[in-house]
């Protein structure tokens, strides 16, 4: 009864710390989960490289897709009594944690779809209810302030999604195809930590440009976003002014510090040579029309 899964990281256009409202696109590098369940009755989770690592979102990840799936007719695993079930969960990431570029989404949608996996339901559980119990865990972990839906869906799903995430509703759902780059600096920052007070001061700014993405345009919206919070959560604004003239958009990614650019590849690398000289580390990338996947 073992399982393997996948979901890629994502960028940020709009932040949902200051309206309850964000969106996110999917960028193409992963976190896959590797689950087996037995008759233990605990989950024990691992992330690969970081022995000291909070696991406890991905094993409410596992309980929680036990839970909501274990008894499905559609499953072919032969599972123990309900409430001995237990297992592994283990994580291995090509997403840098605590940078804005969505490690905990990737890692809660990779461990969910594993756990379907695990129990024989890979290709029928449907990836926007795999998605919103990632969505739970999270919150009940604490690794999230918003739920993180928009985050989640852009993982999971792929694309760029518009979400409501204090009714996790998806809002609008589109195909972009852009290269990225991003540049992430030494120090990190938690999403639980935010200010989200402070955040919700920049609430006319956050509805602008919700209402620029719902109107398509991302790379405004994105820009816009990264302005109002860079300056809300204390980020110097300065990589975002140095990538504007060469890209369609750019954005600190969540709640940081990582920032994302996005647009064609002859603008980035004129971006790529300034972020170089910057400590920290420049990735260039391409976004994702697929998300959460099994292996």
């Amino acid at each position: 009864m073992d399982g393997h899964a996948a979901a890629p990281g994502a960028g940020t256009v709009l932040n949902a710390l200051a309206t309850g409202r964000g969106a996110a696109f999917a960028l193409d590098f992963d976190t896959a989960a590797h689950v087996e369940l037995d008759g233990s009755g605990d989950i024990e989770g691992a992330i690969d490289g970081q022995p000291d690592a909070d696991t406890d979102l991905i094993e409410r990840c596992v309980d929680l897709a036990v839970e909501r799936w274990g008894d499905d007719p559609a499953a072919t695993a032969d599972l123990p009594a309900r409430g001995s079930v237990g297992g592994t969960v283990r994580t291995e990431s090509e997403v840098p944690t605590a940078a804005g570029l969505k490690s905990s989404s990737a890692a809660a949608n990779a461990a969910v779809l594993a756990t379907a996996d695990a129990l024989g339901l890979a290709g029928i559980v449907d990836h926007e209810d795999a998605c919103r119990i990632g969505v739970e865990a999270a919150r009940e972990a604490g690794v999230t302030v918003t739920g993180a839906f928009d985050d989640a869906s852009a993982s999971m799903l792929g694309g760029l999604t518009v979400t409501d995430n204090t009714a996790d509703e998806l809002l609008a759902r589109e195909e972009v195809d852009w290269t990225a780059l991003v540049w992430t600096p030494p120090e990190r920052a938690y999403s639980a930590d935010a200010d989200a007070e402070r955040c919700e001061r920049v609430a006319p700014m956050a509805e602008l440009v919700e209402e620029l993405a719902l109107d398509g345009e991302y790379g405004t919206a994105m820009t816009l976003n990264g302005l109002a919070f860079s300056a809300a959560l204390g980020f110097s604004a300065e990589p975002a002014v140095e990538a504007m003239p060469h890209v369609e958009g750019v954005s600190l990614s969540g709640t940081g510090p990582s920032v994302v650019a996005v647009g064609d590849p002859e603008g980035l690398e004129a971006v790529e040579e300034r972020w170089q000289e910057r400590a920290g580390e420049t990735l260039r990338t391409e976004t994702r029309a697929t998300g959460g996947r099994y292996l």
